[in-house]
């Protein structure tokens, strides 16, 4: 018996393709919060974000962009940041089987939070 078998033979694969996407996207946002980032290492960190989270199961796609209006505000003595939620705009595409799942993280204004949500499955 495989690990499939085994252990999601209880959720459709439409169900695991947003499984494993939503998974990757809070691993993704609890690891990295808290990074520091300057527009000097911004595209960097952007990379290695997207790098880390495509070794997660059924990582297709990962898009990340890190707001740099924030970042050529820095007005500090060293130069950078943390990386908050607000900063992130992320698109994780999740592949299982014939089922595609867009999960994403955006700073969202009217609820004033960087929300987690499905944007598309199929």
């Amino acid at each position: 018996m495989d690990v499939d078998e085994k252990y999601f033979n209880n959720i459709s694969k439409r169900e695991r393709a947003i499984f494993e996407g939503a998974i990757t996207m809070g691993a993704l946002f609890h690891q990295f919060i808290g990074t520091p980032v300057s527009i000097k290492s911004v595209e960097s960190l952007e990379k290695s974000i997207e790098d880390t989270m495509k070794l997660q199961p059924c990582i297709s796609r990962v898009e990340i962009k890190i707001d740099r209006e924030i970042l050529e505000k820095i007005e500090n003595e060293y130069d950078y940041i943390s990386l908050t939620g607000e900063m992130l705009d992320v698109k994780v595409v999740s592949e299982y089987s014939d089922k595609r799942a867009v999960i994403r993280l955006k700073f969202i204004t009217e609820l004033n939070y960087p929300l987690m949500y499905v944007e598309e499955v199929d």
